[in-house]
């Protein structure tokens, strides 16, 4: 992994960061270049593996909340991105995988997760009323 001195590095070189063609201040195409085909095919199937998981890690939670926003090819693309990037710090810094798990995000920002069950409890037509449960 001493080739690649950054995680960016090792996914550009696997073709799994997204193009940036812009001209004229107007936007263009933004695909992925090809890469290694080989690395390709493996994390692709690695990534539909992670999000088709039931007791959802932290790369199938990752899959779920990208999939509203970009769409699933697109969020297939990212948590390879994210894959790539975790074996890169495993070989580089000669560490053990740590799944950070499902929750991870939740946990992040507990108060972004309340507004969004809040939003989806408003739109089934319910009324929601938040009280913090008293420290026992």
């Amino acid at each position: 992994m001493s080739r690649f001195r950054t995680p960016g590095h090792l996914a550009s070189w696997a073709g799994l960061c997204p193009g940036h063609h812009e001209s004229a201040g107007k936007r263009k195409s933004g695909k992925t270049r090809h890469g290694n085909r080989w690395l390709g095919g493996a994390l692709g199937t690695a990534a539909m593996a992670a999000s088709r998981t039931k007791n959802t890690p932290y790369l199938g939670a990752r899959y779920h909340r990208l999939v509203p926003r970009l769409g699933k090819k697109k969020a297939i693309v990212a948590v390879e991105h994210s894959i790539l990037t975790a074996v890169w710090q495993m070989l580089t810094h000669d560490v053990d995988y740590h799944d950070l798990g499902g929750d991870y995000f939740t946990q992040l920002d507990p108060d972004r997760a309340m507004r969004r069950i809040i939003r989806q409890a408003n739109a089934l037509g319910f009324t929601v009323r938040c009280d913090p449960i008293p420290a026992a």
